[in-house]
C-alpha cells in the first residue's frame, strides 16, 4: 500500500502593495477616529487631570505651585459655609429653571406637532431667544425686574402692592435668574421634543382617535411614552447645564459674584470668586473636583431611574383569562350538539348495517 502524504506549501510572501493595503484595511478605522480622541484628550482629559494636580497644592494665581497639602483643599471647601450656600443656591435656581423650562417646551412642542398654519415661522420663532447674545438677555431682564422702574414694578404699584427687591432678596432673585434661563433655553429644548414627536408614526393616533382617544389622552397615552428616551436627554443636558450656571447671575449683577450677601451666589461664582480676586487656585480647582463628582452622582442617579423605567417597561404583562358565561354557555351547547349528532350517526350506521344482514 502506498501512503500519499499532502505537502503543504509555504505561503507566498506578501508583495508590499498587499501588506499596504492590508495595514490601511486594519488601521483605517482607528485614523478616521483618532482627531476626535486626540482633541478630547488634549481638551477633555488633560485638564481634568491637570486641575486635580493643582488641587493638591497650594497654588497661587501669581506665584505659581507651592507646598503639597493633599486633600486639605477639599476640606477646606467643605467647611466653608460660603459653598454650601452657594450648592443651596444652585440647586434652587435649577429647580426654578428645569422643571418649568421642561413642561413649557414639552407643551410647545406638542402644539407644534398639530396642523398649524405658517409652522416653519413658529419653528424659527422659538429658537430665536437661544441664538440672542447672554449680554442682551441679561440687560432686557434688567430692565424687566428693576425694582423701581420697570414694568413689574410698575404693575405691582397699579395693584397697591409694594415692590420686589429682585437683586436682593433671596428667593425673588433666584426667581429672575431662572427666569432669563427659561427663556433662553425653553425654546432649544421644545425643538429637540419637536423632532421626537414627529418620529412617531401617524397610524398610532389615527388608530388611537378611531377608538375614541381625545387628543389629551392620546399625549398622555402615546405621545410622552414614545418620548421618553429623549425627554430623559434633556433632563440630563438640563441637569449638568442648571448644576454649571455660571452667566446668567454674573450679568444679574456684574459688580458682585452672586450678589451683595451671596443671595444668588453658585458653585461656578464661588469657584470663580476663589481663583481670581482671591488667587486661590488650590481650593479653586478642588471646586471644581467637587462639582465635577456632584455632575456624575447626579449623571449616575438618571441613568438609575432610566434603567429602573426600561426594566419596568420591558417587563411582560399578564392579562388574566376571563372567562364570559356567554361564551362558556355557547362552548357546553356546542358540545352536547355535537355529542347528539355523532350518537345519532352511530345509531344509524348500526340500523343500516343490520338491515344489509337481513337482506343478505
Amino acid at each position: 500500500m502506498t501512503s500519499t502524504a499532502t505537502v503543504r506549501r509555504p505561503p507566498a510572501a506578501l508583495t508590499f502593495k498587499q501588506k499596504l493595503n492590508r495595514f490601511d484595511y486594519r488601521a483605517s478605522p482607528y485614523l478616521y477616529i483618532a482627531p476626535f480622541f486626540i482633541l478630547f484628550a488634549l481638551i477633555g482629559i488633560f485638564p481634568i487631570v491637570y486641575t486635580f494636580n493643582v488641587s493638591l497644592y497650594e497654588w497661587h494665581l501669581l506665584k505659581g505651585q507651592g507646598d503639597f497639602v493633599g486633600l486639605d483643599n477639599y476640606a477646606s471647601v467643605l467647611s466653608d459655609p460660603f459653598f454650601w450656600n452657594a450648592f443651596g443656591n444652585t440647586i434652587s435656581i435649577f429647580l426654578l429653571s428645569a422643571v418649568p423650562q421642561l413642561v413649557i417646551a414639552t407643551v410647545i412642542a406638542a402644539l407644534l406637532d398639530q396642523t398649524l398654519r405658517g409652522r416653519t415661522f413658529w419653528r424659527m420663532s422659538i429658537l430665536l431667544p437661544y441664538i440672542v447674545a447672554p449680554v442682551a438677555v441679561a440687560v432686557i431682564f434688567l430692565q424687566i425686574f428693576n425694582q423701581y422702574h420697570g414694568p413689574i414694578a410698575g404693575l405691582l404699584e397699579l395693584i397697591g402692592l409694594d415692590p420686589i427687591r429682585w437683586a436682593f432678596d433671596v428667593f425673588p432673585s433666584h426667581v429672575a435668574i431662572a427666569s432669563m434661563v427659561n427663556w433662553r433655553w425653553t425654546g432649544y429644548n421644545a425643538l429637540i421634543l419637536l423632532a421626537a414627536m414627529q418620529a412617531i408614526p401617524r397610524d398610532v393616533y389615527e388608530s388611537a382617535a378611531l377608538d375614541g382617544a381625545n387628543k389629551i389622552r392620546r399625549f398622555w397615552s402615546i405621545t410622552i411614552p414614545m418620548i421618553r428616551p429623549t425627554l430623559i436627554f434633556v433632563v440630563i443636558t438640563s441637569t449638568i447645564g442648571g448644576l454649571q450656571i455660571f452667566t446668567e447671575p454674573k450679568l444679574f449683577d456684574p459688580r458682585s459674584n452672586g450678589g451683595s450677601d451671596r443671595q444668588f451666589q453658585t458653585i461656578v461664582l464661588y469657584l470663580y470668586e476663589l481663583a481670581f480676586p482671591r488667587r486661590d487656585f488650590g481650593r479653586a480647582s478642588a471646586t471644581a473636583w467637587i462639582l465635577f463628582l456632584v455632575i456624575i452622582l447626579a449623571g449616575l442617579i438618571n441613568f438609575a431611574i432610566t434603567r429602573a423605567i426600561r426594566t419596568n417597561d420591558a417587563r411582560p404583562v399578564r392579562i388574566p383569562k376571563v372567562r364570559d358565561p356567554l361564551i362558556t354557555t355557547r362552548a357546553i351547547t356546542t358540545t352536547s350538539t355535537k355529542r347528539r349528532a355523532n350518537t345519532t350517526s352511530r345509531v344509524d350506521t348500526t340500523s343500516t348495517t343490520e338491515q344489509r344482514g337481513g337482506r343478505a
